[in-house]
This record gives C-alpha cells, sequence and structure tokens, in this order.
C-alpha cells in the first residue's frame, strides 16, 4: 500500500517496547510500529467516510497500548488494535482524552474553526496532564479542570516550531520557591525580599518595612535562598537578574552569608542562557542541566560541532584541561582530519597551531583517525608532533611504515620498542630483505645480534654468513663445540 500510495504523513512517538513511528498513506489509512528495531507494522481500522488527510492527528501510547486520535471536521475519532469509534461530535466543543482513553476534561473553545495542532503536555508518572491547542493566531492550555489558559499571538505559530522566530516554552512551575514567591498575594520571604529589593530601587521607604517584616520573623537566610532558588527555573534572563539582585540586596543585611550558592546559581545561568539561545537551541531546564551533568552537555556540544562554545564554557567553569579545553580539542583536531578540501600540510599545520603543546592531548590518536579516514601521509605529519615514541611506533606498524618505525624506536633510545619494531619486521619481511634491513640500522642489527646470542643462535650463524664475518663465525664454531 505505501508503495502505491505513499506516504502522506509520520510521526514518531515512545512507547515501553522502545520508537514507535506511525504513517498515513496516501489512501488515508493508518499503519504503525511500536518498535523500530524490531519492525512488525500494524494496519489501523479504516476510519468510515475518510477522504481526505485528518485535520490532525495524534499517537497515544500508555500501558502497553497505542491507539491514534484523529479530528475529521467537527468528529473526533479514536482508533484501536480492533475498532474505530467517535469520541465527540459537537459543534466548538472538544474533549481531550488522555491516552488511556478515559475523559480528562471538557471545555468551549467558542472558536468556529478547527485547530490546526493539538500536543500533548504531560508530566512523566504523575497525574498533571494538559493538552496544548492551535490555531492560526491562538494557544489554548486545557488541564485538568473546565477553565483553560488563553495566549493570543501575533503571529501563526506551529507546535513545536524550531523554524519560528520566538519559540514559546510550556511547563508546569515544579519549584516550590517559584510558586511561594510568585503566587497572587504571596507573603512568603522570598516575595517579600524581591519587592523589598523593587521598592529600593524607586527609592522608597516601603523596601525599609518589607525588610523589617523578612528580619523581624529572622526569615531573610530563608529568603535570600528562596530567590537564588528561584532564579534557577526562570528562562527569561530578566526575572533570573532581578531574583538574583533580590538575593544579592537581602545578603548585604545577613552576617556570613555561605556565598556558594549563590555564586554557583550565576555560573549556572550563564551557562543555560548560553545554550538556551537560539542560534544553539538546547533549551534545557534547571532541573535538567543538574541531572544531565555538565560533562554531558560538553558532549553534546562537541557532537554538534559548537566547539568554540563548549572551549568558552570549560574556561568560564575552570574546568580542569584534561576534562575539559584538552578533549574538546582532541574532538575537534578528529573533526579536523576529516576536511577533504585542504591538503595534508595545511590540516596539519592547523592542528598544530591550535593544539600546540596542550597537556592530555594525543597527537597518535588523532593520526589514527586520518589513517582510519584513508589518509595515511596526513597521519604521518601528525605524529610527527607526537613527543612520545612509544605511542608513534605502534601506529607506523599498523600503518606498514615498518622502516620509519625501526628509525623513530632507535631514535627514543628505548631498547624494548627497538625489540618490539624488529620482531615485527622479522615475522612481516622475508629473511634476506630483513638481514639487508638491519644492515642500514647499525643498533638495531646489534639488539637483534644480543638476542639472537640468547634466543636464537642458528639465526645469528646466518647473521655471520650474510656479512661474510669469518672471525666471529669461526669464534660461533668454537662455542658451539664447547657446549
Amino acid at each position: 500500500e505505501v508503495l502505491q500510495n505513499h506516504v502522506l504523513e509520520a510521526k514518531v512517538f515512545h512507547t515501553e517496547y522502545g520508537t514507535g513511528v506511525a504513517i498515513l498513506t496516501g489512501a488515508h489509512r493508518f499503519s504503525l510500529t511500536t518498535n523500530i528495531d524490531d519492525l512488525k507494522l500494524r494496519r489501523m481500522p479504516e476510519v468510515p467516510g475518510l477522504q481526505k488527510p485528518p485535520s490532525c492527528w495524534a499517537v497515544l501510547s500508555q500501558d502497553r497500548v497505542t491507539i491514534v486520535l484523529l479530528a475529521v471536521g467537527q468528529d473526533l475519532y479514536l482508533l484501536d488494535n480492533t475498532s474505530c469509534s467517535v469520541v465527540v461530535s459537537e459543534p466548538r466543543r472538544v474533549s481531550f482524552p488522555c491516552p488511556s482513553a478515559e475523559k480528562l476534561c471538557e471545555f468551549n473553545s467558542s472558536i468556529r474553526s478547527p485547530p490546526k495542532q493539538m500536543v500533548w503536555c504531560m508530566r512523566p508518572r504523575s497525574r498533571q496532564r494538559a493538552v496544548v491547542v492551535a490555531w492560526d493566531r491562538q494557544l489554548m492550555v486545557a488541564g485538568n479542570s473546565t477553565e483553560c489558559i488563553q495566549y493570543p499571538l501575533g503571529k501563526r505559530c506551529d507546535m513545536p516550531g524550531p523554524g519560528q522566530p520566538l519559540t514559546y516554552f510550556f511547563r508546569p512551575v515544579s519549584a516550590e520557591a517559584s510558586q511561594e514567591i510568585f503566587k497572587i498575594a504571596s507573603m512568603a520571604p522570598g516575595a517579600l525580599l524581591l519587592e523589598a529589593q523593587k521598592e529600593y530601587e524607586k527609592e522608597s521607604q516601603k523596601a525599609d518595612e518589607y525588610l523589617r517584616e523578612i528580619k523581624d520573623q529572622k526569615l531573610l537566610p530563608e529568603a535570600v535562598s528562596q530567590c537564588i532558588e528561584a532564579a534557577g527555573y526562570e528562562h527569561e534572563p530578566d526575572t533570573q537578574k532581578s531574583l538574583l539582585r533580590a538575593a544579592s540586596f537581602g545578603k548585604c543585611f545577613i552576617d556570613k552569608f555561605p556565598p556558594e550558592s549563590f555564586v554557583r546559581m550565576c555560573q549556572d545561568l550563564r551557562v543555560l542562557n548560553a545554550i538556551r539561545d537560539y542560534q544553539i537551541g538546547i533549551p534545557l531546564t534547571f532541573t535538567q542541566y543538574k541531572r544531565l551533568t555538565i560533562e554531558v552537555l560538553l558532549d553534546r556540544l562537541v557532537l554538534r560541532r559548537l566547539y568554540p562554545l563548549a572551549i568558552r564554557i570549560c574556561e568560564y567553569l575552570r574546568l580542569s584541561e584534561i576534562q575539559g579545553v584538552s578533549r574538546i580539542l582532541a574532538h575537534w583536531a578528529c573533526y579536523k582530519v576529516q576536511q577533504k578540501d585542504k591538503s595534508d600540510e595545511e590540516v596539519a599545520h592547523a592542528i598544530n597551531q591550535k593544539l600546540g603543546d596542550t597537556p592530555g592531548i594525543s597527537y597518535s590518536e588523532i593520526a589514527a583517525r586520518a589513517y582510519d579516514c584513508g589518509r595515511t601521509e596526513l597521519a604521518i605529519k601528525l605524529l610527527e608532533y607526537e613527543p612520545r615514541s612509544g605511542e608513534q611506533v605502534p601506529l607506523l606498524l599498523k600503518m606498514k611504515r615498518s622502516k620509519l618505525a625501526l628509525s623513530k624506536a632507535i631514535e627514543s633510545g628505548d631498547t624494548d620498542l627497538v625489540y618490539t619494531v624488529v620482531l615485527h619486521l622479522k615475522n612481516e619481511l622475508n629473511r634476506g630483505t630483513f638481514f639487508m634491513t638491519l644492515q642500514n640500522q647499525p643498533v638495531a642489527l646489534s639488539l637483534y645480534r644480543q638476542f639472537c646470542k640468547h634466543q636464537e643462535r642458528e639465526t645469528l650463524k646466518d647473521l655471520y654468513n650474510q656479512d661474510d664475518n669469518h672471525q666471529e663465525l669461526g669464534n660461533f664454531h668454537v662455542h658451539s663445540s664447547y657446549s
């Protein structure tokens, strides 16, 4: 059917089995799989009389049951494994079943036109559930009550919309400190401190009244802590600054208030605001950021090739070079060697200029990546910058540059490394070529003779014959006679 009628639309969803995909075909039929790693396509029941694509549709999955919810005109249909049923059929009245097909709530939108999009907005493993419904210039958020929140929009909105000039981010207010400070007519310490700071900026005496009220109850430390905590859960920088200014204001009236929480929050918010910028596009919440850890965030930036931002964050947070900047530069270099539009000399020079002698950088690892990309000459040039011969030699052997590996091993003065290369050459080359190679490397030849004296005496005789060294050959036979 897909080959004949093509796919009109597809949606990705998540189930207990893994990642699923649902498709709408040109025949206006739905098919889905609940796990793309174990592909079993299931065709959903037909919607009676459906002659054109639905105005909107969504896949809902809960308790191992996956259903398709779709809107056709004023009707809302629900498709499960066996049947198609009408959920609601009333003008301008929309009811939203939750994934388990129980009715969540019902409200009258008072808008005659059908919605353009409908998206579930719920917290995992909780009863806080809502639906966001979008028209051209209107958003509605319907929750567990008959009321809804309306957002008039100046421009057309798509959900979710990375391509839009402005992105709206909806989430439940989960921080208790935020609720305490911003709820209407709140008398929480944090709310009073925020008001005191605002009145202080206006040079109003009310600031003193609010402060006295907090200080009389000995709640000033709690007020400062509330403002610091609430700042972390705000996405608008202006609100963050307002709360942090209030916390800073309150700290002035406390003896020996520990500054660590305030400083740490300022650092965290600067990082979060940097990655939330639309040009970066990682709108993490404070909770997500803390659970993710800075190391994982840096890995994500590196995978997106946002190397300058990742380095600035490392420098700002004063992370150790090996944990931060060195690791990111190594990733950058490994990406750089994949660029085919520049010569080996240019790439090697650019990498060395950027990396220099940065601690924790392994040029041999970068060279190995270049070799894997088929750029053997670039790999050799990069190895020239590797100060540790022990790291150079194994890769040169892997690249079948055995003679160069032997030279590097001899330069290092490490006899074990020389023996490693010599034995590799012995297995790689035929006997005559092997002996001729050693003739050009006196140090290697001398070490190999020492090896043969203890391990392979017959080979030692062949070496003397090769060199026409009759004196040593005679000594060899005399020694063998005594033995």
